[in-house]
């Protein structure tokens, strides 16, 4: 990545996980002694409402935690694409969860993965890890971080009061990973 920042948004409805997402992000940052920086935004409702959250990763000091043209999205439902897609910069990279997202990215100027995230997660025995499907396509794809720092940050945040759903997100974020590289192939 030299020296240049992955300027990530996160969108989906509140209780997609967004937040965890970036959280899981983040703390992958700090595992690979990487700068991060992030915020969070809701809609007027939390569950069901509109949420974002941004996180800038980069090997140099971040000057502001704020991301007014992202180059890389996590789009988790219809509405999330809708609001940035014409946000994303040209050249950027988009992770669709096609399973809410019911239109193609109009744009021809950014590549876009496809990944039936919450069929998936659903498949999988829990629909909430849909976002974890999702994340473990977009690092697969950019290779921004390391999987283990992913799956290391997930350990770290759901060992104190959730550890029955670390095997679950592992699984999750494998899922995510080959659906990326069955992409490629």
């Amino acid at each position: 990545m030299a020296s240049k920042q992955a300027k990530i948004v996160i969108a989906g409805f509140g209780g997609q996980g967004i937040v965890l997402a970036g959280n899981i992000i983040a703390r992958a940052c700090v595992k690979e002694d990487k700068h991060v920086a992030g915020m969070v935004s809701y809609g007027a409702e939390m569950r069901g409402g509109t949420a974002n959250a941004t996180v800038i990763v980069s090997d140099e000091e971040i000057a502001s935690p704020f991301v007014e043209k992202p180059n890389m999205a996590i789009i988790l439902n219809q509405p999330s694409l809708d609001k940035f897609e014409d946000r994303i910069v040209s050249g950027g990279l988009v992770v669709v969860n096609s399973t809410l997202v019911m239109r193609d990215v109009v744009r021809k100027d950014i590549e876009v993965v496809k990944v039936d995230a919450l069929e998936i997660a659903k498949w999988l025995g829990n629909a909430r890890v849909a976002n974890v499907v999702a994340l473990g396509a977009f690092i697969s794809k950019t290779g921004i971080l390391k999987m283990e720092s992913i799956a290391s940050a997930i350990e770290d945040l759901f060992a104190r009061k959730k550890a029955a759903l670390i095997a679950i997100n592992k699984k999750a974020l494998q899922e995510g990973m080959k659906v990326a590289s069955r992409l490629e192939s």
